[in-house]
């Protein structure tokens, strides 16, 4: 590790990226993410302490940010504080005074911990419970769909051959290890929606789509298939007619100006909503 001398007299910028990275080794490590990495010679309690007194020592930081690097540095000490909230949301805290000082700001896929270690044997699941994504382009969206329908009980997510891969990096990490405990697989939508479906009593199908019965009149069934469609273009025509045909479409009320919501967002409103028709 760099001397906390050597760091004092680096430029600023340079000095406050290099503690950046200092804190994320250690968080990670406490996340448990970093398990098999050789633990970096002079990374002690001690050493983070002077990192973060030299950081608290920084006149350029507004005082409440000084203040969050000498909390920190007592979270480093023999005695922490009771009220400081453990050594990795102090270290957190200040990892993110960092990263904002130098112009970087994490999205979803960049935060520490969380991915993987699910045992999937402990999951509810819903027998029945189905959801198409078509088209979703987003890895970040993916990602964060397959956590929703983990959480909710789904029994399997399909995904059509344009969707965002959900082995993407970026996926894995919203999905928070969800991709690898819930089943999923690809296929088009004139297969997975066709006649024959219907015809094995398995074509009972409802978009996620605006001009819909509201959220709280809509009849979830208990064996379906939910459909949610691209960002850009929502659900497709030929989707949107096999949903008409079946069960018909599922709005959310909004009140906003904006009058819409992340794709996503509202693709876990609704899983909600199901999972609580079919627990009860």
């Amino acid at each position: 590790m760099i001397p906390p001398a050597k760091l004092a007299r680096l430029p600023r910028h340079q000095r406050l990226r290099k503690a950046e990275k200092i804190l994320a080794l250690l968080e990670r490590r406490l996340a448990g993410e970093s398990i098999g990495i050789p633990e970096p010679a002079g990374l002690s309690p001690a050493y983070l302490a002077e990192v973060l007194g030299l950081l608290a020592a920084d006149g350029d930081f507004p005082a409440g940010e000084r203040k969050v690097f000498r909390e920190a540095a007592l979270c480093c000490g023999p005695c922490p504080p009771v009220s400081s909230g453990g050594l990795r949301r102090s270290l957190n805290a200040a990892r993110h005074v960092l990263l904002a000082a130098t112009g970087r700001y994490p999205s979803d896929w960049d935060f520490i911990g969380g991915e993987g270690g699910l045992d999937g044997t402990k999951r509810r699941v819903f027998p029945g419970m189905q959801v198409y994504l078509e088209d979703i382009r987003s890895p970040f969206n993916v990602g964060a769909m397959f956590r929703a329908a983990e959480s909710f009980g789904v029994e399997k997510l399909w995904l059509s051959p344009r969707c965002a891969d959900p082995q993407h990096p970026r996926a894995r990490r919203s999905a928070m290890g969800c991709v690898d405990v819930l089943p999923w697989e690809r296929g088009e939508a004139e297969d997975l929606l066709g006649p024959r479906r219907a015809e094995e009593g398995e074509g009972r199908f409802f978009a996620l789509e605006t001009g819909g019965l509201d959220i709280t009149e809509f009849a979830f069934p208990r064996q379906g298939i939910l459909i949610a469609g691209s960002e850009e273009l929502g659900v497709s025509p030929a989707a949107l007619e096999r949903a008409d045909a079946s069960l018909g479409r599922l709005s959310i009320r909004t009140y906003g100006a904006k009058g819409s919501l992340n794709v996503s967002v509202a693709f876990g409103i609704a899983l909600q909503r199901w999972a609580e028709a079919l627990a009860h």
